[in-house]
């Protein structure tokens, strides 16, 4: 019987467990959601991508987390990397940023409270967010614990791909060698 805790399900789990506790805010249009991916699609001129890059994205990494636990983990873990690898350029290279605002209770838009708040911000405009008729104004910045959990990721894949690669029996490099 093969032991269940190995290197290729501990990095699995990783990865899995990343990519879905960050589902919520994606499919739930969180406020840090739609900062990341207005900016992104502000910054690329493709106003679409802002409104529904968090989907697309939270679909890919929900297919790579399944396929991981499958025998197309190799697959998974190459998915894995591929979407990983394009946050921490977006992270590295685009007005996006290392540090990521993390953003309250909202308030409503034009409201006297929201013009108070506003008034009293210390953070830069650019990271205020209106959702409908909800102002967000961030309440501090989460240090970097994004782009770290996306290194992660991203190690942890690698790490994968270059186990699959040296194994003669995995599926992909069974499928990569056709």
């Amino acid at each position: 019987m093969k032991p269940y805790f190995t290197l290729k399900n501990a990095l699995s789990v990783v990865i899995a467990f990343i990519f879905i506790q960050s589902m919520f805010f994606k499919f739930a249009e969180a406020p840090e959601t739609v900062y990341i991916f207005t900016t992104l699609g502000k910054w690329a001129g493709l106003s679409w991508f802002g409104q529904y890059g968090g989907y697309l994205v939270g679909i890919v990494e929900l297919i790579a987390s399944i396929l991981l636990f499958t025998r197309w983990h190799g697959f998974g873990a190459l998915l894995s990397l591929g979407v990983i690898s394009g946050a921490i350029v977006f992270h590295l290279f685009t007005p996006l940023g290392i540090a990521m605002p993390t953003y309250g209770g909202s308030l409503l838009a034009g409201s006297d409270e929201a013009i108070q708040a506003l008034a009293a911000s210390t953070t830069e405009v650019k990271y205020n967010i209106t959702i409908g008729d909800q102002l967000y104004i961030p309440i501090e910045f989460d240090h970097g614990t994004l782009f770290i959990m996306a290194c992660i990721v991203w190690i942890s894949a690698f790490v994968l791909i270059v186990r699959q690669l040296k194994d003669p029996q995995s599926t992909l490099r069974k499928v990569l060698n056709r």
